[in-house]
């Protein structure tokens, strides 16, 4: 597999995210649904921001290990939250695990007015092999 990434700018550099990103060569490519702060027993979380953020990330990962796949080679990102202000509050939590797993993505973050049950953030993954 070959990543190309297409960034005319610098700026989204610190917003830990790329403008493009082009594969080729893929061996597989796996399309996560979105990921939330349910635990394994299928239970929304009740906690803030960060609590949930951080859990959305853990389950995110374990379903891309699942498949036999690194976070690494995630190539599109997808955030939505019912509140943008809440998740840029603790979003040094994200860029961190963007920064640890060495994640170049294509992202959009999106504001909902509401997610199922208490959620308040929700990670929708595209990754590459």
């Amino acid at each position: 597999m070959k990543k190309q990434i297409i960034n005319p700018w610098e700026w989204q550099n610190e917003r830990s995210y790329v403008q493009a990103i082009e594969v080729t060569n893929a061996k597989g490519t796996l399309y996560v649904s979105g990921q939330t702060a349910i635990n394994s027993n299928g239970k929304s979380s009740t906690d803030d921001m960060d609590v949930q953020l951080s859990m959305a990330i853990k389950n995110l990962e374990k379903v891309i290990k699942e498949a036999g796949y690194e976070c690494k080679n995630i190539v599109r990102l997808n955030i939505f939250t019912t509140s943008s202000q809440e998740l840029f509050s603790c979003f040094n939590i994200f860029q961190n695990w963007i920064a640890k797993h060495n994640i170049q993505q294509a992202s959009t973050l999106l504001e909902v007015k509401s997610l199922f049950e208490t959620l308040k953030v929700e990670l929708e993954a595209t990754v590459v092999r």
